[in-house]
């Protein structure tokens, strides 16, 4: 069947490949020492927490998102709490959780459930692939490579340490993008969804279960209106093709 060609772009953590749970794996680390470092004050996970999310989400909103935000905000709670307590901070303590938080990124990178097929559908369907992500430079280009991204997106790759509005007007502008035809998928709301919406682009959301917190944001009525929610990869393809199709005979 012909479909009218669309230009798709992907996001890439947590849409394509896993991400989150290596933080959360990580967290769970850093929980287990605070709380031997703290048992004598009473300190309760729930409150190292949300003090850690509460530095995480500050961080990245002022500086995007770079390699060291993770470990910086770990060692940035663990320097509120010694305050809180007159606990005295120690260089080796820190030097441990800067090491735990950089750790995040040697974990081996591990495809989501349908990414190979989704993708394959897409190229044969004979639409044309964008990957559009956020963070450092050498963390992603890891990633795309042990991935083998490169043979669905080849050089239409664009990596930008701030995700946003002005970053995705950039890219747009950068390549001959048809807004009309044009869509954006990934798991963020705030990082995926409302850039694609201000720029006048289709939106697919990949609503997974275990957010991160900077992501999710509320979407004004209009914008949830306009958007397609779906909870799995394997579902782009039958939105793109039945956006497609109907394009095509419209």
């Amino acid at each position: 069947m012909k479909y009218l060609t669309q230009q798709v772009i992907f996001d890439l953590d947590d849409t394509l490949v896993h991400c989150n749970k290596y933080f959360d794996l990580i967290l769970g680390r850093y929980f287990e020492l605070m709380s031997d470092w703290f048992s004598d004050y009473g300190v309760t996970t729930s409150e190292l927490r949300a003090k850690q999310v509460e530095i995480d989400v500050e961080t990245v909103s002022t500086s995007g998102l770079a390699s060291d935000n993770f470990p910086k905000s770990l060692i940035a709670t663990y320097r509120f709490f010694s305050s809180k307590f007159a606990r005295k901070t120690d260089p080796y303590e820190e030097q441990q959780l800067m090491k735990l938080g950089l750790s995040v990124y040697d974990q081996e990178i591990e495809a989501y459930p349908g990414m190979v097929e989704t993708l394959d559908t897409l190229k044969q369907d004979g639409h044309s692939l964008y990957l559009y992500t956020g963070g450092d430079d050498s963390i992603q280009q890891r990633k795309i490579a042990q991935m083998k991204l490169d043979a669905y997106f080849d050089d239409r790759i664009y990596i930008r340490q701030h995700k946003n509005v002005e970053s995705l007007e950039d890219i747009l502008n950068s390549y001959k993008f048809d807004r009309k035809i044009t869509w954006m998928i990934g798991n963020s709301l705030r990082t995926d969804v409302l850039p694609a919406l201000t720029a006048g682009i289709n939106s697919i959301y990949l609503k997974q279960p275990n957010e991160w917190l900077y992501n999710l944001i509320e979407l004004q009525r209009e914008m949830q209106q306009s958007v397609r929610t779906i909870s799995a990869i394997s579902e782009v393809p039958p939105v793109i093709r039945s956006a497609a199709l109907r394009k095509h005979h419209g």
